[in-house]
């Protein structure tokens, strides 16, 4: 009744975690992109359910991987996060009750970096909906912060998803990078326009609220080390974004 997958890119370094807490799943289907490490290797251990397909985004990455699911309940994890002991026993109860009236379930992810979990400073509580029936389920959103849409009734779970988010400081901000560009190239393509104060002005909000209203204070160091991150996010985001829309102005004028 249950499909899990996962999508992945040289994890080798933590897949096993992720594949280990969803072995409970009728099927595990797996999208790999071109791994070059052993990760295929681990994943072999768990299914042969294993299909390449080269990266076009994660979009379009989970919307061909719920495709793939023959099941009618689909639970989607990433290759950092694991389901715990709690939310395990949970999703097999929801599914083998199969309450028709239900088409998903959102489960609060909780993040363990630096060294500890965070509960407070904007990451958490965080539901993500990540169980849900196949035949009302399509994938929505925009890269990088796509999501599955579902039609019909949603309730939360109360274990906790596990993310083991960034290995450390250097990649979470290689990645925070990574995503800032990719969501201003998506915002330049619906017509959003930017400026230097606006990416100033967004970035000193957001570092208010996520360090204050959210309370990060109370997470000690690296709460302020992390409301310091989510604010160069934001204004790296918009400063592409102001840089682009700069560079296409030009070259329209040319």
């Amino acid at each position: 009744m249950l499909s899990g997958f996962i999508i992945c890119h040289n994890e080798a370094h933590q897949i096993r975690r992720a594949l280990s807490s969803i072995s409970f799943c009728d099927e595990i289907i797996v999208v790999d992109s071109g791994s070059t490490d052993r990760t295929l290797d681990i994943v072999r251990e768990f299914t042969d359910k294993i299909y390449h397909r080269d990266w076009t985004g994660f979009l379009d990455q989970k919307s061909f991987a719920l495709n793939l699911c023959s099941n009618k309940w689909v639970l989607n994890i990433d290759s950092d996060e694991e389901v715990s002991k709690e939310l395990k026993e949970e999703i097999l109860a929801k599914v083998l009750e199969d309450d028709e009236r239900i088409s998903g379930y959102e489960i609060n992810r909780v993040v363990f970096h630096l060294g500890k979990w965070f509960r407070k400073g904007g990451w958490y509580p965080e539901y993500r909906l990540r169980l849900f029936r196949k035949e009302n389920a399509t994938w929505g959103g925009e890269d990088p912060h796509e999501k599955v849409l579902v039609r019909g009734r949603i309730e939360k779970l109360n274990g906790e998803l596990l993310h083991y988010s960034f290995k450390d400081l250097r990649d979470h901000v290689q990645r925070l990078e990574k995503y800032a560009f990719t969501s201003a190239i998506n915002s330049l393509n619906k017509g959003k326009r930017a400026n230097l104060f606006s990416s100033i002005l967004r970035a000193k909000v957001r570092f208010f609220k996520i360090y204050l209203l959210k309370k990060g204070f109370l997470e000690g160091k690296e709460g302020l080390v992390i409301a310091a991150l989510e604010s160069f996010y934001v204004f790296l985001k918009y400063l592409y974004l102001w840089d682009l829309s700069r560079e296409k102005t030009k070259r329209s004028s040319s």
